[in-house]
């Protein structure tokens, strides 16, 4: 069965992120599309449309005449996003809480198991994936376009990845401070759901900033 080129695209980006998270390639270091493309055995599309989308994400940077290298994410940079994702995300909880059903509690407790499975094997990639998603679906269910669309351009997924790589925290740790999360949205409070959403983004970057401090 010949893959798609999105499909393609998709693999060669979570090839590239992995590599950046376990350190096979550090900050500063060129990503050469021709040695990607001779080791994957593709074609020049999927792989460059793979760097375009990290671009994007804030992964990666193309240097004119160098190429694309692996961004190095600064502690300033870390340190704005915070305060503004707790607060988007405090309005999440808030808009969210009375919309949340059963299936919608079905999803989210499902990827807090996908994240702990994933935290048991030191899959940090996997766990970035399912924390992401787990957030995404809470501001989903939120149902505001501008606040979904004003979320994403944070680039949520790129800044956890790297909190997760220069956090001390265990894995499993990680994982379950959204437990409290899930609590939360079951009362369908929204004062409540507000303020412990708030309040799981404030900690973790506190913690993380001040140990990079």
């Amino acid at each position: 069965m010949t893959l798609s080129r999105s499909v393609l695209r998709e693999q060669v980006k979570e090839l590239i992120i992995q590599r950046i998270l376990d350190g096979t390639y550090q900050p500063g270091q060129r990503i050469v599309e021709l040695t990607l493309m001779q080791e994957l055995g593709v074609s020049q599309a999927p792989v460059r449309e793979a760097l375009r989308d990290l671009e994007a994400m804030r992964f990666i940077e193309s240097v004119p005449y160098r190429g694309a290298r692996v961004r190095q994410v600064s502690r300033e940079e870390l340190a704005e996003s915070y305060p503004v994702r707790a607060v988007l995300e405090e309005l999440a909880g808030q808009m969210a809480a009375p919309r949340v059903d059963d299936a919608i509690l079905r999803q989210l407790e499902a990827e807090v198991q996908n994240m702990l499975e994933a935290a048991r094997v030191k899959d940090q990639h996997g766990l970035l994936v399912h924390d992401a998603r787990f957030h995404e679906i809470i501001v989903e269910a939120a149902g505001n376009t501008v606040l979904l669309d004003t979320w994403s351009g944070l680039k949520i997924e790129a800044y956890t990845l790297v909190s997760v790589v220069k956090s001390p925290q265990d894995l499993v740790g990680i994982a379950n401070t959204h437990l409290p999360i899930l609590d939360a949205l079951r009362q369908r409070d929204p004062g409540i759901a507000g303020k412990v959403m708030r309040q799981h983004i404030e900690l973790f970057g506190a913690e993380l900033l001040s140990e990079d401090a």
